[in-house]
């Protein structure tokens, strides 16, 4: 057990969690929405401070993150719970479990993973993922601080569901992420998350405005969030906010948990990937094997820059400062 960061206590032992949206109200005993956070005694704890229930190395590309040092490998971590609950979850097995019933634990120290990350083959540092990091944050902001005094890349794969203070205290040593946006659709994040989307959108604001890399993913799932309306409304925030460089991955949904729909027609995704590509500059799906589609490309004169299949890369076409070498355009991309 390990004393959590922000939170208030107030009276009778009861604690006011002040991490993410839910900012739950905890008598003493419950333990707050995300299944990892307790209240003992009037002391808010987080119960996976210093455990990992997933650790292995990845390429980069599996985060998914294309324009941030490709062709590299990154540790990855990952510990139980989760802030949102959707029906759809691909990582139920860690995140929609609770940290006290759960088996798979490693205790692992911070210095452990640091000293493993320096000698894994090609790595670049540490990406927080699996499920969300926002549940582990204490063990996440320690190591990454740690990580980045000791000139290693550090990773956040997120649902971007988190306050802006703990945002900004986090967002110094963190060198890129991936924000799950799960729609563009209130609607959808009460019925299929449990959440709110306007708290991942000022996430996403405040991580673009930073000196950190973002791109995005959107999981497409038939008749949920595969409207061509809302979706365009999603795409153009996207570049009008955002920036029109800001990768976007378009994702095919395979049934997991407890949603069974159909998995996403490629007709679909293609629709979908030709609307993007008319405000944004970088669009790839994801889930399919579409080297033509999972490809960078200029977005000055369309020359490929780098060639995708699966996760192995093909670097084309690119300087020394990641220019093109056809027309001289800057990529966009890190590393």
């Amino acid at each position: 057990m390990h004393e959590a960061l922000f939170y208030t206590k107030t009276e009778n032992r009861t604690v006011s969690c002040q991490l993410c949206p839910w900012n739950c109200l905890l008598n003493d005993g419950q333990t707050g929405n995300c299944n990892v956070r307790t209240n003992h005694q009037g002391v808010l704890l987080t119960e996976v401070y210093g455990k990992v229930a997933a650790l292995g190395s990845d390429p980069i590309e599996k985060k998914p993150l294309y324009h941030f040092y490709p062709g590299k490998a990154i540790l990855s971590i990952g510990e139980v719970g989760c802030n949102l609950h959707c029906s759809f979850c691909q990582n139920h097995r860690i995140s929609q479990c609770k940290a006290s019933g759960f088996s798979g634990f490693h205790d692992i120290t911070t210095e452990t993973i640091i000293s493993e990350a320096q000698k894994t083959y090609n790595n670049i540092g540490i990406a927080y993922t699996y499920n969300e990091p926002v549940t582990f944050y204490e063990y996440m902001l320690e190591t990454a601080q740690l990580a980045h005094g000791q000139g290693l890349k550090n990773v956040v794969v997120s649902n971007g569901y988190i306050n802006p203070q703990p945002l900004t205290k986090l967002l110094p040593f963190i060198h890129a992420f991936n924000i799950d946006l799960k729609a563009f659709s209130s609607d959808f994040y009460k019925k299929y998350t449990k959440g709110e989307l306007q708290p991942v959108l000022n996430s996403i604001k405040t991580i673009a405005q930073s000196p950190a890399h973002l791109e995005i993913t959107t999981l497409v799932i038939p008749g949920l969030n595969d409207d061509l309306a809302t979706f365009e409304k999603m795409v153009s925030w996207i570049s009008g906010e955002l920036g029109k460089d800001v990768p976007l991955h378009i994702s095919r949904y395979f049934p997991q948990y407890n949603l069974k729909v159909p998995p996403t027609p490629l007709e679909t995704l293609n629709k979908l990937y030709t609307l993007a590509k008319q405000e944004l500059h970088h669009v790839f799906l994801g889930n399919v094997s579409d080297t033509k589609q999972s490809a960078t490309y200029c977005h000055n004169c369309n020359t490929p820059l780098i060639n995708r299949t699966h996760y192995s890369i093909e670097i084309i076409n690119l300087d020394k400062e990641k220019n093109c070498t056809r027309c001289g355009t800057f990529s966009g991309i890190i590393g």
